[in-house]
């Protein structure tokens, strides 16, 4: 009997202790997520939906021996738009999404289609051509590391077109309008008779409503979470296209701090929400400029012979670009070849070669 319940006690510390144990070895991660925009935005949306509960998973399929345990901060509740890379080195959030359209003086060199307008519609080769440079040319790879932060996935934008409350069927008839055309696509405008005015897409409805603007140089999937069409109902598919604007990204001193293995998925959990945001993007464009005609707006397609008048009008500001870089010792005219280089090898058809001058 004795020895009964001395065996009995033995089992139960065992017990007792290999739970103990169990508790102890799984490490929770406690990680703050942020982002300027709201999930309605699909680089946001992925975030929340794809990329969080993809970590969470891998890293339960892994053994479970770390969990993170996240609090999420998006639509600008804990960092405004154009202030991510700041609020994640500063350790204000530790992960989410950096625009750098929206910090164009510390990320130039990721802004370079920005400089390059009328490339190409293919959202999954700007993607891959940027994403190439970085690793080819270490200046523009740096960057992120000078920023404090470690790079995990990059993503392009669909094309850019023009909404407006006006209708356009010629580069003539933007002539004493004013614009909404944030950061480097400010210079799609110039010499064309329209004024450029400084915005964002959560501002883009409001200044067309009250008549700070009359229209929007946007993309598709955006224009539709801003609802432009219902003040800007013209819708001229231009073409400028596809733009790279930014990355995923973690406060490089969180992630170096971070387990090897829990680093790694941070790395793969980037690279499959690279293609599932451009296979999102690219399918989810055309449906809604759809929708949008279905909702009462005109859209047409702005003339071919119009689209290369419009491309020859602008000024080349991609040699200024490249020239400004250069003289603070970046490597800015061979960021511009590579890309152009990069545009050419996937087929698009340029109007216009920036790299030369």
């Amino acid at each position: 009997m004795k020895r009964r319940i001395f065996q009995a006690t033995v089992l139960a510390s065992a017990l007792t202790l290999g739970g103990l144990h169990s508790a102890h070895a799984q490490q929770t991660i406690k990680l703050t997520a942020a982002g300027g925009h709201p999930p309605v935005f699909l680089w946001v949306k992925l975030l929340d939906e794809f990329y969080i509960p993809e970590v969470d998973k891998r890293l339960a399929a892994a053994g479970g021996k770390h969990k993170v345990e996240w609090t999420k901060a998006w639509g600008g509740t804990l960092i405004k738009i154009g202030a991510e890379s700041k609020g994640i080195s500063d350790g204000v959030a530790d992960f989410g999404f950096v625009g750098t359209l929206f910090e164009a003086a510390k990320f130039p060199m990721q802004n370079v289609s920005y400089v390059a307008p009328f490339g190409t519609d293919n959202l999954g080769a700007v993607g891959s051509i940027v994403a190439d440079m970085q690793k080819k040319i270490p200046a523009m790879g740096d960057t992120w590391t000078k920023n404090g932060l470690v790079y995990l996935g990059g993503t392009a934008l669909d094309t850019y077109h023009l909404w407006t409350n006006f209708p356009v069927k010629s580069i003539d008839d933007l002539k004493g309008k004013k614009i909404s055309a944030p950061g480097p696509s400010a210079n799609w405008v110039k010499n064309t008779g329209a004024v450029a005015v400084a915005g964002s897409l959560p501002t883009y409805y409001e200044d067309i409503k009250s008549g700070v603007s009359n229209g929007a140089i946007t993309f598709s999937t955006g224009a539709w979470g801003a609802k432009l069409h219902e003040v800007a109902p013209y819708v001229t598919k231009v073409n400028f296209g596809s733009m790279y604007a930014g990355a995923v990204v973690m406060n490089k001193r969180r992630f170096d701090s971070l387990p090897p293995e829990v680093q790694q998925v941070f790395r793969e959990v980037g690279l499959e929400y690279d293609k599932r945001f451009a296979e999102a993007q690219r399918s989810t464009a055309d449906a809604l400029l759809q929708k949008m005609a279905a909702a009462g707006a005109t859209v047409s397609e702005l003339p071919a012979a119009e689209r290369q008048r419009w491309a020859d009008t602008i000024p080349n500001v991609a040699q200024t670009w490249a020239t400004d870089l250069q003289g603070k010792g970046a490597p800015g005219t061979e960021i511009l070849k590579a890309y152009m280089e990069g545009l050419k090898k996937s087929g698009a058809q340029l109007p216009r070669d920036w790299s030369v001058k």
